[in-house]
């Protein structure tokens, strides 16, 4: 599948490096990497140290590099959450306390810039940055069916079916989207353009993309009927168990991210 945006990650590119990789990550236990991820995110939700943030963040990236995963795409890939930090941080970095950096005032209000509010900025954009890269780590570095058969296994009825089939209909949608966009571009048109200039048009595009996707959808789930499927997907994978050295090295960053957010004070 051609790429909608080179901004967007390509769920193929993914899917293929999770199904051929050959590192030393992707024979690692996927239960391994996925309480690593939860560890990840609650080291996140808890740090308030921008130091300990790029820390993470350089180590998630030197991860990502050594098992061979592309870095011009992860940087492009970057756009999408920068994005989304910085459209939520911009309204909040205003007026914290701290030593003003920057001052706007207008009648009736004032904004003001403080090194607090900067630091709050920089943190915020480096933990999603650590949270992407690994997660995108996570994916591409383990196989499809232990994916299905971790979520089988983890969550209930029907979340766990929700989980296994949306995978396929996220593929179907985003070819139906490329189609689309290509038609736009083979008559002259293009996103920006036509959204501008006859954004009627462009819902209703929008809109029958949509239906043509349900109705795929529902023509491929009559096809796993006719096959035997009886609503309910059952992923039997068996996953590999956690090794002792992987048990040990998750103790050991465990207790490192402990000490350094309880016990050390950073000056930032």
């Amino acid at each position: 599948m051609s790429e909608l945006s080179p901004h967007i990650p390509d769920l193929d590119l993914i899917t293929f490096y999770s199904e051929k990789g050959t590192s030393l990550f992707s024979r690692i236990s996927p239960w391994t990497k996925a309480l690593m991820l939860v560890f990840i995110i609650l080291f996140v939700s808890i740090d308030k140290s921008l130091i300990l943030a790029v820390c993470l963040y350089l180590i998630v990236l030197a991860l990502y590099c050594l098992s061979g995963l592309p870095i011009k795409k992860l940087f492009q890939w970057y756009a999408m959450p920068v994005i989304f930090v910085l459209s939520l941080v911009l309204i909040l970095m205003w007026n914290e306390p701290g030593n003003p950096i920057f001052s706007l005032s207008v009648p009736y209000f004032s904004l003001t810039l403080t090194d607090n509010g900067l630091l709050l900025l920089l943190t915020l954009v480096f933990k999603s940055l650590a949270s992407v890269t690994y997660s995108l780590f996570f994916l591409m570095t383990t196989k499809y069916n232990y994916l299905s058969a971790m979520i089988y296994r983890v969550f209930p009825s029907p979340i766990d079916q929700i989980f296994l089939m949306s995978y396929r209909f996220i593929f179907m949608t985003f070819k139906m989207v490329e189609s689309m966009i290509k038609a736009l571009r083979s008559r002259g048109g293009g996103l920006l353009k036509s959204a501008r200039r006859q954004s009627k048009m462009f819902s209703e595009v929008f809109a029958l993309t949509m239906i043509r996707s349900y109705d795929r959808a529902d023509r491929v789930n009559k096809a796993m009927e006719a096959r035997g499927f009886n609503g309910k997907y059952v992923a039997s994978t068996r996953i590999p168990e956690i090794g002792f050295g992987e048990y040990f090295t998750m103790l050991v960053a465990a207790t490192m991210a402990i000490y350094l957010i309880w016990f050390v004070k950073l000056p930032f």
